[in-house]
């Protein structure tokens, strides 16, 4: 199983309540990447977003920064949304990262949890689900074929168009993130592509039906098996002492939940969530290295998992205290995980 991380470039919000700089931001995370490679970890993703609150709109430009002060770790959007992009320069951009580091590019496609980019880029909300799936479709044909020829209702033709630069291999590795539709899933199975899925609420298990009906999509497409990928991306913060951790993180976790709630009608986030979340049945990873073992290996055995992404900057944590999150991974946890997977 790879572990991994995923950001959103949350801004760190100061005491007067006003995010830091985004430029100090941005510098920042290519340091946080850089400890991630230098410990270990498989992976790491980057999410597109158009709001104050996060400071990164273009994840491509993050990630090919990063592959210049990187050696191993996988680098990948979380996500790109494609919905509102350019199927055409959004292979492009992430097959142009791929070359930069010698073939460690990932495309994470999805719709976002957010909608602003879909009026910032002249998009309508009320194409949603057709904007997806025709974007999709032809984000795979660039993939698969050179020159392309295609037509959609959504964007100019292709005819016999050539897209360069080519991924190394000519093949680029692009995944979905889903939520937690069957449509989704369906889609995802279909294509046989990875899929990731977010679990940011609840139970995981809960999510158990939508992972058994992805595999029984993808065999019945009859994909082959020894390419099945499936992951969870999950809120996860790592300190020495547990409680304190948890203690100190709560209100930099509780004021993002309520800066995103207060757009969508949530009720105010209470210590009772975060408690219940970090529970044993709940989805919130934030406490010690042990209690992350025994909960991602738990995960994998409920799931399967050939994934685990751990979303470590809710909220905007300061530099120093993601530092030491991200060591904490990659030194006490992985290594652990890796033991007990490989005994097993």
């Amino acid at each position: 199983m790879e572990l991994g991380i995923g950001m959103f470039g949350d801004n760190h919000y100061n005491n007067d309540g006003t995010p830091q700089a985004p430029g100090q931001r941005l510098q920042e995370l290519i340091e946080e990447i850089k400890l991630m490679d230098e410990v270990g970890l498989d992976f790491f993703g980057i999410g597109e977003h158009h709001r104050p609150d996060y400071a990164v709109s273009a994840p491509e430009i993050i990630l090919a920064a990063a592959a210049t002060v990187t050696k191993n770790i996988k680098l990948g959007s979380a996500v790109s949304v494609l919905s509102s992009s350019d199927p055409v320069k959004l292979y492009q951009s992430f097959a142009t990262i791929d070359l930069l580091s010698n073939g460690r590019a990932e495309l994470m496609a999805g719709r976002g949890s957010f909608i602003e980019s879909y009026p910032l880029f002249g998009y309508r909300l009320e194409d949603y689900d057709e904007l997806f799936e025709e974007k999709l479709e032809l984000l795979l044909k660039i993939n698969k074929e050179n020159p392309v020829t295609w037509k959609g209702k959504h964007r100019a033709a292709l005819k016999n168009q050539q897209v360069l630069p080519r991924a190394v291999n000519d093949h680029l590795n692009i995944w979905v993130a889903v939520g937690g539709t069957p449509e989704s899933v369906l889609r995802a199975g279909r294509y046989g592509l990875p899929v990731i899925f977010a679990i940011i609420g609840g139970n995981p298990a809960q999510f158990k039906p939508l992972f058994d009906y992805y595999k029984k999509v993808y065999n019945h497409f009859e994909h082959a098996i020894n390419n099945f990928q499936v992951g969870v991306h999950m809120h996860a913060f790592f300190g020495d002492d547990s409680q304190q951790t948890a203690d100190e993180y709560y209100p930099i976790y509780s004021s993002q939940m309520n800066r995103v709630g207060s757009s969508r009608g949530w009720p105010p986030y209470q210590q009772q969530q975060y408690d219940m979340g970090r529970g044993k049945n709940g989805h919130l990873i934030i406490g010690d290295a042990d209690e992350a073992i025994d909960k991602i290996l738990q995960l994998q055995e409920l799931f399967g998992l050939t994934r685990f992404s751990a979303h470590m900057d809710v909220g905007g944590p300061s530099h120093a205290s993601l530092m030491k999150s991200i060591e904490i991974y990659g030194t006490k946890i992985a290594p652990k995980v890796r033991e007990a997977l490989n005994k097993g």
